[in-house]
């Protein structure tokens, strides 16, 4: 009785775990009005792995929401940046989510 509770205790771990999506924080240079940030915020939301989109003109933030279960190459968003004219000078793998990075912007700002 015991294995089986450490199992299920274990499997539920690690399905919780897998659940998670992942968020991509990219710093890109070169955005300089809306219509760049709507630009760049169109071609990212076009990949089927994406969920989400934010982007943070004020602060050079471009950050990609995975959906759970899907898997997208750092180069490909960096390539797809760069066919838009911009270039990302930064990219980073983080658990943050959107809201929170969003929060975190507009903490900037005050």
């Amino acid at each position: 009785m015991k294995n089986i509770k450490f199992a299920i205790a274990t499997i539920a771990a690690f399905a919780t775990f897998a659940v998670h999506a992942e968020t991509v924080k990219l710093t890109v240079d070169g955005m300089v009005c809306a219509f760049c940030a709507g630009a760049i915020e169109k071609k990212m939301k076009a990949n089927k792995e994406t969920s989400e989109v934010f982007v943070s003109l004020e602060n050079k933030i471009v950050a990609v929401s995975i959906k759970s279960g899907q898997k997208i190459d750092d180069a490909k968003l960096k390539a797809q940046i760069a066919d838009a004219g911009y270039e990302v000078k930064a990219i980073e793998r983080v658990t943050t989510s959107i809201a929170d990075i969003k929060a975190a912007t507009k903490a900037k700002k005050s």
